[in-house]
């Protein structure tokens, strides 16, 4: 009986073990369990954060990838454009003739076509140089030609390429035909030994939070004539909150797309041209803009009075207010239209009373 007694014992101690062992197991798988859906939790956590972290980056501009400055020809003929809804800025100044001229800026974009593409002006590297842009065009006039090498401007030429960085589509008559992408610009820059990244930072001071100049006047449409000739109108898009564009009267829109061509914010410049006193006597000009000028910032259907200074040819262009303070200026692509100190720009709001005249602004700030 005493050996049955201990078999007995034995096989409670057994049993006992066994289920020790079961509940040991189970508290372990649980703790595993719960230190797995912490780390989860967490990394979701993370994960989220590094998401609103990136929703409150500038999307405009950023990354290390070196800007892009293409000329884009701008006459009548050359309608529609290609790419410039994709240009984190686009500079609008008068050339002969009364036209104007585009130097579209791109920044870490693929684009299939840009153009088409004209030549160089020299007073456009001014905006290319503050930019730290490779600078794009397709012909030069003399004056461009010298001040690239006196700059020692990375420039791309269509005149002087290889044949495939540009190229002539026919559904445009020539001069107003030349076209290039991105990945062809790119290629011809890695082969000229052009850097193609760089940390200079933005010419204006782009901010996350929106900027709506609860201060500033109502702006529903802006007449700026840069000419005789040439007078660009920019209608808002309450909706959407852009400006549309349009030159002569004709709504711009995308060569491929069709999409209209917007701006979020316009600034506007007020600084003179002047025919060049030069032995080809086409009517070149050239361009005062050196030194503190007038100007307009708009955006969301208002605009405030503004003031713009270059000290340099390569130094950046500062916007300020009239307290001297630099502007903010909203997250999306910019339209910089420098046009004459008397050009009778007209910004017009809700109310006729709230129109602004240029010619009586300009000669009071």
């Amino acid at each position: 009986m005493e050996g049955k007694g201990v078999k007995i014992l034995i096989a409670i101690l057994v049993i006992l073990i066994i289920v020790a062992g079961g509940v040991l197991a189970y508290k372990i798988t649980e703790d595993k369990n719960q230190v797995a859906d912490e780390n989860q939790t967490s990394q979701t956590e993370k994960n989220v954060l590094t998401t609103e972290v990136k929703s409150k980056e500038v999307q405009i501009y950023q990354g290390n990838d070196r800007p892009i400055a293409v000329m884009i020809d701008n006459h009548n003929g050359a309608w529609p454009q290609a790419g410039l809804n994709q240009a984190y800025m686009v500079y609008e100044i008068i050339v002969e003739g009364g036209e104007t001229r585009l130097m579209a800026l791109f920044k870490g974009v693929d684009l299939d076509k840009i153009g088409p593409v004209r030549s160089a002006r020299h007073y456009f590297l001014d905006y290319a140089m503050e930019n730290d842009a490779i600078y794009v065009h397709f012909g030069q006039s003399p004056q461009a030609e010298s001040d690239i090498m006196r700059f020692s401007i990375h420039d791309i030429n269509g005149i002087s390429e290889d044949g495939t960085t540009f190229w002539r589509v026919k559904d445009k008559y020539s001069p107003h035909n030349a076209v290039t992408n991105t990945e062809k610009i790119l290629q011809s820059a890695k082969n000229k030994n052009y850097r193609t990244t760089s940390t200079k930072e933005s010419v204006l001071n782009y901010v996350t939070d929106e900027v709506n100049l609860e201060d500033g006047e109502s702006a529903e449409t802006i007449t700026i004539p840069h000419s005789q000739l040439q007078t660009v109108r920019y209608e808002y898009d309450s909706e959407n909150k852009v400006y549309v564009r349009y030159a002569r009267n004709t709504k711009q829109t995308d060569w491929d797309t069709g999409d209209d061509v917007t701006a979020k914010n316009i600034i506007i410049t007020f600084c003179d041209n002047y025919t060049l006193d030069d032995s080809e006597n086409k009517g070149r000009q050239g361009l005062k803009n050196i030194g503190t000028f007038d100007g307009y910032y708009i955006t969301n259907g208002k605009a405030i009075k503004i003031k713009c200074t270059k000290d340099a040819r390569d130094e950046q262009t500062v916007y300020t207010d009239l307290e001297g303070n630099e502007i903010k200026v909203n997250d999306g692509n910019t339209w910089v239209n420098i046009c004459p100190t008397d050009a009778n720009v007209e910004i017009e709001g809700t109310e006729q009373e709230n129109s602004l005249n240029a010619n009586v602004v300009t000669n009071n700030m």
